[in-house]
């Protein structure tokens, strides 16, 4: 964000409050995506996670191996395997790139902060977690109605004064009830970064959770 530089008198002169600590105040999706290690990410050559969803007695999973400097992505489900580079995408790949950036999103949620261009951020204190009832704090990501593959939707990320995600709601079209919630678990450290790797809705008979997890 740009500063605008002001001429200043001192606050003591004015018999004013000193301010500077509130306008130096961290953005809040800057300190929650540091906390997970965001410092660490420009090192990072190559990623490989597998996305996993259990609900009730079913299973999926897909594998990715992403190379973020290069923008090369290798899908692979079942049978399927397919590449492609995230700069060029085709429509062979349209739905490969589609189902990456979801996945990919349940996984690095605190970098998309950063990354995401466009969004509109607002925040909540004291707010009460719809699955764990625990008093937190809220930052709200909303996304642009036009552009993208969900345009319009709404993130709300529930945090501790450590500023690590304990809960998420997505709301779609950035609707006044939650479309869906989940938990955050299992955090994981990998060269430095934290990885959520479970997520489970309130009943705890949907799971979406990652494995093979590899960073280098």
């Amino acid at each position: 964000m740009k500063k605008i530089l002001l001429f200043a008198i001192p606050a003591l002169l004015l018999g004013c409050k000193d301010t500077s600590e509130k306008t130096n105040k961290v953005p809040t999706q800057e300190a929650i995506a540091q906390a997970y290690g965001f410092a660490h990410w420009d090192k990072v050559n190559e990623l490989t996670f597998t996305f996993n969803v259990d609900r009730d007695t079913t299973h999926f999973e897909r594998t990715f191996i992403w190379e973020p400097k290069t923008k090369k992505v290798t899908y692979m489900s079942g049978k399927d395997t397919i590449h492609f580079r995230q700069d060029s995408i085709k429509r062979v790949s349209l739905m490969a790139d589609k189902t990456f950036t979801n996945d990919k999103y349940w996984l690095l949620a605190p970098f998309q902060l950063l990354w995401d261009e466009g969004v509109i951020f607002s925040e909540k204190e004291n707010e009460i977690a719809p699955i764990s009832g625990e008093t937190l704090n809220v930052l709200t990501i909303t996304y642009p109605e036009l552009g993208g593959y969900t345009p319009g939707d709404a993130y709300d990320f529930y945090y501790g004064n450590d500023f690590m995600i304990k809960e998420w709601v997505f709301r779609e079209k950035n609707s006044a009830t939650p479309t869906l919630a989940y938990t955050w678990e299992d955090t994981k450290d990998f060269n430095g970064m934290k990885l959520c790797t479970m997520h489970k809705d309130s009943t705890g008979t949907k799971k979406i959770y990652f494995t093979n997890l590899s960073v280098k």
